[in-house]
């Protein structure tokens, strides 16, 4: 329809606002209209994958250790060893064992246990830590004969391998690292995937037996570096499996420093006819997908090297190769989640290891937040032919070169500034901490979120220093004169586009012009457009 559309003669065709012929016009409303058939089932995918629900479970979960009934302290509250133990033996069992319903009736001891009576517990709870050795540090030798032993900083190669040679339960042996289990990032280092590991019994008596004993036998050492507490629910209400993570770090500091994550993901993702329209719509989008890649090679085919000279090329690369990856990691996903299952369930008595599951959908579900985030950019790609849009990316690609500029002198005193920061108030302001902390903070302090107390209550002489031409030099000059580069640019544009000839592109004509025609080759009528 478009490709026969009589296009009507309202100016000059070599005249147009946007510089564009008619049948570039055309063709560009042909590509809009696919291209918004392809974001509109993009979208539905993304939203399709979250719900308020997730929300409401993470939150639940959350407030259940962190927030313990009865006047107990919750899992942030942990300082120190002694107060692991007294977490683990307390809140936990509560929150892990419903045995008791709100009237304080006692349950019949199942093999299974329900978190708030709709969280059925997967398996059961897996306990690890990770230890340092001895003397994996230098004492300098004044201090010898005061101190004999050193735990330096958790490293893998300082990591202790040994095994307990009196006692032969798994907790006093090694495992070593699954290499198909990634690695966790914590505050204070990069952990490895293996330890010393227990699981938790059924029972909650047995439970608060065994962490009695382990507590007796001074299961945690000097040389701990971090104890991680992993288990899964599922709630059948939601389809949704929630993975939580309770990580306590003790560094080489002393004290202790406490970390919660919780997942809550729909690894079976095909059970009602929504979820079946989801998967019509994952087809159609690897149809597109498919679609834009012959198409960009056919233009990188016909253009050779001046395709690579369009920044709007580039984009479309981007959001294929993030797109791939999507596809890659849903298929990825899905078969080993087909795969991994029933074996994960099998057996009541083992703890079932979803984080590998969840990783995998966490994975793919950021990499579709960043597909749908460039699909949205290039949606100003279809609408250059409108002159306010015209103007804007003339201001842009026309300071491009001043705006480089600017970003070199302005980073050049912004980093300055934060490893000043970072070296007067690092080792008292927490914002001032670490370098990238550093870099934060003075961003927020461009916004104006900033407590100067604390800068002032370190140093009284060289925290207002900092404060002051911090905001003199970054806040009041170098970003006003980036608004002056962007403000002179736009005008310079603006005059250039006031001394054209104006002709208007028939753009609403053409858009009209197209649906009716359509509408008569599909032997529906002529319906005009005003």
């Amino acid at each position: 329809a478009l490709s026969q559309l009589p296009f009507p003669q309202t100016g000059a065709p070599k005249a147009r606002e946007s510089g564009m012929s008619e049948q570039e016009l055309k063709d560009m409303l042909r590509e809009l209209v696919i291209y918004l058939i392809f974001l509109i089932d993009l979208c539905i995918l993304a939203f399709g994958m979250v719900s308020i629900d997730m929300y409401h479970l993470n939150r639940v979960m959350s407030r259940l250790f962190m927030e313990p009934a009865e006047g107990k302290d919750g899992f942030g509250t942990i300082r120190s060893k002694a107060d692991f133990w007294k977490f683990v033996q307390g809140p936990l069992l509560d929150g892990l064992y419903w045995d008791k319903w709100y009237n304080n009736t006692t349950l019949p001891f199942q093999n299974y246990s329900h978190i708030y009576y709709e969280n059925l517990l997967l398996g059961v709870v897996q306990v690890r830590q990770v230890k340092v050795r001895n003397n994996t540090c230098s004492i300098y030798p004044y201090f010898r004969s005061f101190l004999d032993d050193c735990y330096s900083d958790y490293h893998y190669q300082a990591e202790d391998r040994s095994d307990d040679a009196l006692r032969n339960e798994s907790e006093w042996k090694y495992t070593p690292a699954d290499p198909f289990t990634p690695w966790y990032l914590g505050n204070m280092g990069l952990y490895s995937s293996g330890g010393y590991l227990f699981t938790l019994p059924k029972s909650k008596q047995e439970s608060m037996e065994k962490l009695a004993s382990l507590k007796q036998n001074s299961w945690l050492t000097r040389g701990t570096r971090a104890v991680f507490i992993d288990f899964s629910t599922y709630n059948a209400n939601l389809n949704l499996f929630c993975i939580v993570r309770l990580v306590v770090e003790f560094p080489a500091t002393g004290g202790a420093f406490t970390s919660i994550h919780i997942y809550s993901v729909k690894l079976l993702r095909y059970i009602t006819h929504y979820d079946y329209f989801l998967a019509s719509c994952e087809i159609i989008f690897c149809l597109f997908i498919i679609t834009f890649i012959i198409q960009e090679a056919i233009k990188i085919v016909k253009l050779k090297r001046e395709y690579f000279r369009s920044g709007w090329s580039w984009l479309d690369l981007m959001l294929l190769m993030v797109s791939i990856l999507a596809i890659i990691f849903n298929i990825y996903s899905t078969v080993e989640v087909s795969l991994l299952m029933e074996e994960l369930l099998s057996d009541a008595n083992v703890y079932p290891d979803f984080y590998f599951l969840t990783f995998w959908q966490v994975l793919y579900n950021n990499m579709i937040a960043v597909n749908i985030f460039f699909a949205w950019i290039k949606v100003l790609k279809y609408v250059r032919f409108n002159k306010t849009m015209e103007q804007l990316s003339s201001t842009l690609s026309r300071c491009a070169k001043d705006i480089i500029g600017f970003a070199v002198m302005f980073f050049i005193v912004f980093f300055a500034y934060a490893q000043f920061g970072y070296l007067v108030f690092g080792s008292q302001v927490e914002e001032f901490s670490t370098f990238q902390k550093c870099v934060f903070a003075q961003f927020r302090l461009v916004l104006g979120e900033f407590e100067f107390e604390n800068t002032e209550a370190v140093n009284r002489i060289l925290g207002p220093i900092y404060f002051i031409s911090f905001v003199f030099f970054v806040f009041f000059v170098l970003l006003n004169m980036f608004l002056a580069i962007i403000n002179d640019t736009y005008s310079e544009v603006k005059a250039d586009y006031d001394m054209m000839p104006s002709h208007k592109v028939p753009i609403r004509d053409l858009f009209r012009h197209s649906c009716d025609n359509a509408l008569t080759k599909l032997n529906i009528g002529s319906y005009p457009l005003h």
